[in-house]
């Protein structure tokens, strides 16, 4: 069965406790401290396989953990690390925190590897510790703690151009047609049940990847039927091929289920519903107009050309008419901005660096006249951020706001301009 959606528990590996241990050799009676740091904890590191195309392997196995760091031991001698654990998902992967939905990663473009759970540090040996006042300390760092997450997994197949229509109008069939694509079909609906990509070759164009997306039904951005299974695979589409029996075989409106299926497009993501699209008029030759009768092509011209939508008659099975709508489609790509559509980053995991229930503070001291913020929270998050880079200074700035830190100096009147200070670091206030 095709998996495109998985829920997972993710778990880094916790950082080897520091060693309290003193030297004792023959004729050294005082050799002061020798206990060694313990290793890292494995992270938990997710990598692109292109050889991958489901996630059906996070089905049945729902609980990851990377391995402990060693604690350390006498004589110097530091705990081995643990081994991280990577995840293989395929190309077009999105990874989101499960609670709130938000992005923590997509798996697509130049994204091919990602730390997902750092592992927690090792805790310094007694070694460390010792001072001219201070020779034999009988303390060592624990390690850090590790990390644990929930996340969802979302396949979001990437391809240029989307394939969308009701069930049994054809798409499997000119995939195969125009593709190397080989999806079953036969003659009922539902047969599509997986999303199928095929890679479109254009004699004298560039070619594009074009995906097969089954069948949508009225009321699938509202979960009925499958249609919402695989709403979320056209997400990274650039044009949209609506596919219509303009026969009416089954006694189906093909101008009806056009716009059946852009409302549902429209309920699921207003910005898919926007893309560039074309209508592919099929099985033109099983039309019999009835004398008198308005052809059904001519109606479906005179309702969506105006409108800017191309209608292009094509028999899926003879092949008749297929390469003029190719082309078309792909003057509409080229008119596209080629930019990937990739989904930003919402959720970040450095925030789990810091226990909710460490305390922190927020005080206007007027004599520096300065807006103080301090705490056990504050100082963790300065130790673990790298502030000279441009991702630490983001991670930074979200962290200030999701905490309510940023609300809480507002409370206290701060304005443009004004200072803040966090252990011993100065910063000038700018919404």
């Amino acid at each position: 069965m095709f998996a495109d959606r998985a829920r997972i528990f993710v778990r880094s590996g916790k950082g080897g406790d520091g060693h309290v241990s003193f030297r004792r050799e023959k004729y050294v009676p005082n050799g002061g401290p020798d206990g060694g740091d313990g290793g890292e904890g494995g992270s938990i590191i997710v990598e692109v396989d292109t050889g991958l195309n489901t996630l059906t392997d996070y089905r049945h196995v729902r609980k990851y953990r990377a391995q402990d760091g060693e604690n350390g031991k006498g004589r110097n001698c530091r705990g081995r690390n643990g081994e991280d654990l990577i995840l293989k998902v395929p190309e077009g992967t999105v990874l989101k925190e499960a609670q709130s939905g938000k992005v923590i990663t997509d798996m697509s473009g130049e994204n091919m590897r990602f730390v997902l759970l750092a592992g927690g540090h090792g805790g310094n040996g007694n070694q460390h510790y010792a001072t001219s006042t201070m020779q034999a300390p009988k303390y060592a760092q624990p390690g850090q703690p590790a990390r644990e997450l929930e996340i969802l997994m979302e396949l979001k197949v990437i391809a240029d151009v989307g394939l969308v229509g009701f069930p049994n109008v054809g798409k499997s069939t000119l995939l195969t047609q125009v593709s190397n694509a080989r999806p079953k079909i036969a003659n009922y609906h539902f047969t599509t049940l997986n999303p199928h990509l095929g890679v479109v070759d254009l004699p004298d164009a560039k070619g594009f990847v074009m995906a097969d997306i089954p069948g949508l039904i009225e009321g699938a951005s509202e979960g009925v039927g499958l249609g919402f299974e695989f709403l979320r695979h056209i997400e990274r589409t650039k044009v949209i091929i609506h596919m219509v029996d303009a026969a009416g075989t089954e006694g189906r409106n093909p101008i009806e289920d056009i716009y059946a299926i852009n409302r549902e497009l429209e309920n699921y993501n207003p910005q898919v519903a926007k893309r560039p699209q074309v209508i592919a008029a099929n099985k033109t030759d099983l039309i019999y107009a009835e004398e008198g009768e308005e052809d059904p092509l001519t109606r479906l011209k005179d309702e969506f050309e105006p409108k800017g939508i191309k209608v292009y008659p094509i028999s899926a099975v003879s092949g008749k008419g297929v390469r003029e709508l190719l082309y078309h489609v792909r003057n509409m790509l080229d008119m596209s901005d080629d930019t990937p559509l990739v989904f930003e980053q919402e959720f970040f995991p450095e925030y789990m660096l810091t226990d909710d229930n460490d305390p922190y503070t927020v005080t206007y001291d007027a004599d520096a006249n300065e807006y103080v913020v301090e705490g056990p929270k504050i100082e963790k998050m300065l130790g673990y951020t790298n502030l000279e880079s441009e991702k630490g200074f983001t991670f930074f700035q979200n962290f200030l706001k999701l905490n309510g830190i940023l609300g809480q100096l507002e409370e206290l009147g701060i304005q443009e301009g004004d200072t803040v200070r966090m252990y011993g670091l100065s910063f000038d206030y700018y919404k």
